[in-house]
């Protein structure tokens, strides 16, 4: 039985083909699968009965992404790819004698041979692959042996071999070939496993209707399924590149205020990873993605590639300026516009899922919340207030707070909080002033006190939170802490003396519950930091400087890199990027009459 979380999420599906990962309570993926129709697929393991390993493998999942695609073809290749990189354990345990997906190699040796193998070596071969098809591969194979032969035999032995014979041996048996021929040999057949196949396709297709009007029909039928293994084997696929080049893709939707972000990272000619980011924006689109590629590159372990691909509506030249001169660049045809597209696809999908997420859970869901309070001990209660913090480094420092009751969003209620006492990233000196404000003036004003409060940070909040109600207050609120794991996804409650965990059951109302008001207050507390936030950066600020436009602003962006360096500047370094005295002295004037206004 799906939890309605769940059932939430089957329900908005696509008709599209595309890969599932199933993800268990601590956001791990533990499955990997691929599907003609994700909708249909992913459904039929919630609406099915299930035995054995399936079963167990169904009772074990907590959430599920989706990746769509533009065919069959290439979700089954992602969905090797991701198996090979995520290694998930019930993909182990539900194909294990599974010998892996085969790859064709072309070995490193004075007289090579093609072959097939199951895993990549660092030994100089080349690898194409790997292929989903074993048996299209294996025939590809015995084509490529006979149309660019190399070397079938164990190697000199005094006497041509039978394969010589056949015409599929260049004949290492007994002479000494010649390397140049084995290289005219392999850039035939690398060609060939790139996608080159008209050539190869022409001779057997004029062969196949030789056989038939000879009416040699069971030789017609071998050839027609060898065109058929051919193209199934080394068709070009958008998940494979035709190059080792290392590359992100950037792609982005944008509705109601919201802005949905695709990362796809090709490594070793693979899409090898996807990652995803949702918000809601203030500023234009276009300036949220310049910024957000540049951040993206600031954090830790986030390791440029040799390209960035993103939209034409993106400025390649400044983003390229803003990640170390990184080329940067708007692909117009083939595979990698066809990738990029495939990125604004599921951008566009993953908000569309949370819009509708979002409207049908707009209903009461009383049980839910008795749910928490008994798994806490504390007595039943209806209204809930969470808090959260969002800063950029320790800069434009905010809390928001949200409401629940009877397990649904007020949104009279919410409340924003420039935080007066705080100048730097401190969890707990933030969650002190915001809840010393919040409930001295509730005292105040004789106001209703809540039956619970959900601290957005863990341990830390939960026990500034803690003290500054019983020892300054002495107010005696019940306090949890609400845990993410390792993917920023609600995990679990902190709450006792002890700061123990709860262990909630994922599938449970009162989880679902605890989810939805996590996510809202987060959502709450980043929108209200993107408004301040955008009060006070750079572009914002200088767009309303008259006589700056967006080729000055850039300058003074790539020069400087933020106002309080341009306030510093003299007149003669501003005049020295190729601004006019004029605007060099408005720019001055305005900033220090903002600096002043804002201390």
């Amino acid at each position: 039985m799906a939890s309605e979380y769940l059932e939430h999420k089957l329900s908005l599906l696509p008709d599209l083909p595309g890969i599932y990962l199933m993800k268990d309570i601590n956001g791990q993926i533990i499955y990997v699968g691929k599907a003609k129709n994700l909708k249909n697929r992913v459904r039929s393991y919630f609406k099915s009965s299930h035995e054995g390993k399936t079963a167990k493998l169904v009772a074990t999942i907590a959430d599920f992404e989706t990746i769509i695609t533009s065919t069959d073809k290439e979700a089954f290749l992602l969905e090797i790819t991701m198996i090979q990189k995520h290694r998930p354990y019930f993909n182990i345990r539900l194909k294990q004698g599974n010998g892996g997906y085969p790859y064709i190699k072309i070995t490193n040796e004075r007289d090579p041979q093609i072959k097939i193998v199951n895993t990549i070596s660092k030994d100089g071969a080349y690898y194409f692959g790997p292929y989903p098809n074993v048996y299209a591969a294996d025939e590809t194979v015995n084509f490529l042996q006979k149309v660019y032969p190399l070397r079938r035999c164990n190697g000199y032995q005094g006497r041509p071999c039978l394969y010589y014979h056949m015409g599929q041996c260049l004949g290492a048996c007994f002479r000494e070939v010649p390397e140049e021929e084995y290289a005219k040999q392999i850039q035939h057949i690398k060609s060939f496993l790139n996608g080159n196949v008209g050539r190869a396709k022409k001779m057997l297709t004029n062969r196949m209707q030789e056989a038939a009007q000879q009416m040699e029909y069971e030789r017609a039928a071998e050839i027609r399924d060898q065109i058929k293994y051919i193209e199934m084997t080394v068709e070009k696929q958008k998940i494979i590149s035709t190059d080792n080049t290392p590359r992100d893709i950037f792609n982005y939707y944008v509705d109601k205020g919201w802005l949905s972000i695709q990362i796809f990272f090709i490594r070793q000619a693979r899409l090898i990873k996807r990652e995803k980011r949702l918000f809601p924006i203030i500023n234009d689109p276009e300036e949220e993605m310049v910024s957000f590629i540049a951040q993206f590159y600031q954090q830790k372990n986030q390791i440029l590639p040799k390209e960035i691909l993103v939209p034409k509506t993106l400025p390649t030249d400044l983003v390229s300026q803003l990640v170390e001169n990184t080329p940067v660049r708007t692909p117009v045809r083939g595979e990698k516009r066809d990738l990029l597209e495939m990125a604004q696809k599921n951008a566009q999908l993953v908000l569309e899922e949370k819009f509708r997420l979002l409207e049908l859970d707009e209903r009461k869901t009383t049980g839910a919340m008795k749910e928490l309070t008994d798994a806490m001990g504390i007595a039943p209660g209806s209204k809930i207030e969470a808090f959260d913090h969002s800063h950029i480094q320790g800069a434009d420092l905010v809390s928001a707070m949200v409401v629940f009751i009877d397990g649904q969003p007020n949104k009279n209620l919410y409340r924003k909080y420039k935080l007066k006492t705080v100048d730097h990233a401190d969890e707990a000196a933030s969650t002190k002033e915001v809840i010393r404000r919040r409930y001295t003036r509730l005292l105040k004003e004789h106001a209703e006190m809540p039956d619970l409060i959900l601290m957005d940070g863990g341990e830390i909040q939960m026990n500034a939170a803690k003290d500054v109600l019983e020892n300054e207050l002495g107010l005696h609120i019940p306090v949890a802490g609400m845990v993410k794991n390792d993917h920023h996804q609600t995990a679990d409650l902190l709450f006792g003396h002890g700061d123990e965990h709860l262990y909630l059951d994922p599938k449970s109302q009162g989880f679902y519950l605890l989810q939805r008001i996590q996510d809202e207050v987060h959502r709450f507390a980043i929108s209200f930091h993107r408004k301040v936030h955008s009060k006070n950066s750079l572009s914002s600020r200088l767009d309303n400087i008259k006589g700056v436009g967006p080729k000055t602003r850039n300058k003074l962006l790539r020069q400087f890199g933020s106002v309080k360096k341009i306030s510093q500047a003299s007149l003669q370094d501003l005049r020295e990027l190729g601004i006019s005295e004029t605007v060099a002295q408005t720019i001055k004037l305005s900033l220090s009459k903002v600096d002043s206004e804002t201390k």
